[in-house]
C-alpha cells in the first residue's frame, strides 16, 4: 500500500544522505528545514519510507508573488522510475494551492530536467554549477 503523509525534517535525512549526498561531503540538512512554514512529505510503501521531498517558503527574486521552493526530493534507488517523485510533488502542489501560493520553484539538477519539464516546470536563466554536485537550472511552476 502506498501512502503519502507529512513527516518531520529528521525523517528526510537518511534518504537525503543516501540519494543526494552519497560520498559527498555536503550537509544533508538545509536552512529552512525547521521553519514554521516548511513542510516535508514522505512516500511510504507498506509503512517503509522510500521517498521524501521538502517545501520551503523561500523567495527567488526573478519570480513574483507568493512562492515556495521544492528541495531535497529523493527516492531510494530501488524505487526510482516508478512515478513516486511525481506523486510526492503533486501532493505538495495540492497543499500549496490550498495555501494560495502562486509559484513553486527549485534548483534542478541537469539530470532531473526532464522530470520537472514533464510536470510543467519551466527553466529560468542559465545553467549554474553547485560545487561537488554539478550543473543545475532554476525552474518554476505557476500554481495560480
Amino acid at each position: 500500500m502506498i501512502e503519502i503523509k507529512r513527516i518531520k525534517a529528521e525523517e528526510t535525512y537518511d534518504i537525503r544522505k543516501e540519494v543526494l549526498r552519497k560520498n559527498i561531503d555536503l550537509p544533508h540538512t538545509f536552512a529552512g528545514d525547521m521553519d514554521k512554514d516548511t513542510f516535508h512529505l514522505g512516500l511510504f510503501i507498506d509503512q517503509k519510507i522510500v521517498g521524501v521531498v521538502s517545501f520551503m517558503k523561500s523567495t527567488n527574486k526573478v519570480i513574483k508573488g507568493e512562492q515556495y521552493q521544492l528541495r531535497g526530493m529523493a527516492t531510494l534507488n530501488d524505487f526510482q522510475g516508478k512515478g513516486y517523485g511525481k506523486e510526492l510533488t503533486l501532493h505538495g502542489i495540492d497543499i500549496l494551492k490550498k495555501k494560495q501560493i502562486d509559484d513553486l520553484w527549485c534548483n534542478a539538477r541537469v539530470s532531473a530536467l526532464d522530470f520537472y519539464k514533464k510536470m510543467g516546470f519551466q527553466i529560468i536563466g542559465k545553467e549554474f554549477e553547485v560545487p561537488k554536485i554539478g550543473g543545475h537550472f532554476v525552474m518554476f511552476l505557476k500554481l495560480s
